[in-house]
């Protein structure tokens, strides 16, 4: 009999009109899949200027096990994953995103794992991005590992597996792109357990990243703001 029954896929969405139906519907597939009681994708448009938050709208009158919850601006990708887990009342709670750069099929080698960790985090094999994107997020990663002692190889790796209640301690304050070294930092503070699977990457399909270096300065600031708040404030 499996320890946990539920599970919600959170996919948050920014201008993805030409993504959101195929990640959606993929995700919805893939977790029905394992066999779990209770399926749920929840799709989190954040303030989309395009098409997103109609389409998605559409699927939730198709499928019942689609949910959709609108920003009615753009609050950022951390305030659109804060909306999906705290929304969530299922026993786990998987994450990617809706670009389609994964094959959402692989959470299931997650499912064993999740068993013994509170979270599961993947990593990309192999990365197809830009060599500009790659050049910064080896950067970030390397710094977040040093001032927060995390030993994960790929923070920001969008393909997360957890157990829901870690949400019970972990409050997401950050706003934008420091979410998942913000969610990682706090875990190893609270002593929740991790562990790490490889992941296939592809290259997008369509649309384009909303990820430019002018974000960099505002993720340095954040990583300094949780920094304070995890080390300073809570002694």
């Amino acid at each position: 009999m499996k320890k946990f029954r539920s599970i919600t896929g959170v996919l948050p969405a920014y201008n993805e009109e030409e993504n959101i139906e195929t990640a959606a519907l993929k995700l919805l597939e893939a977790l029905k899949s394992l066999n779990f009681e209770q399926v749920v994708v929840t799709i989190v448009n954040d303030g989309s200027k395009d098409r997103t938050g109609q389409l998605s709208d559409a699927l939730a009158a198709k499928y019942s096990d689609i949910r959709v919850i609108h920003h009615p601006t753009n609050y950022g990708y951390a305030a659109a994953l804060r909306s999906g887990f705290t929304s969530a009342a299922t026993d786990l709670i998987f994450y990617t995103d809706s670009d389609n750069q994964f094959d959402v099929r692989e959470v299931k080698n997650f499912i064993a794992a999740i068993e013994d960790y509170d979270m599961v985090c993947g990593f990309r094999i192999y990365r197809f991005d830009p060599l500009t994107r790659l050049f910064l997020s080896w950067g970030f990663n390397l710094l977040v590992r040093i001032i927060f002692r995390i030993r994960v190889r790929d923070i920001d790796c969008a393909f997360k597996l957890f157990r829901r209640d870690i949400f019970d301690k972990v409050n997401i304050e950050s706003e934008k792109f420091f979410v998942d070294a913000e969610i990682l930092a706090k875990s190893r503070y609270h002593k929740f357990s991790m562990t790490e699977i490889g992941v296939r990457h592809y290259p997008r399909p369509a649309g384009r990243s909303t990820v430019r270096p002018s974000h960099i300065l505002y993720t340095l600031k954040e990583l300094a703001k949780i920094w304070i708040n995890i080390y300073i404030k809570r002694r």
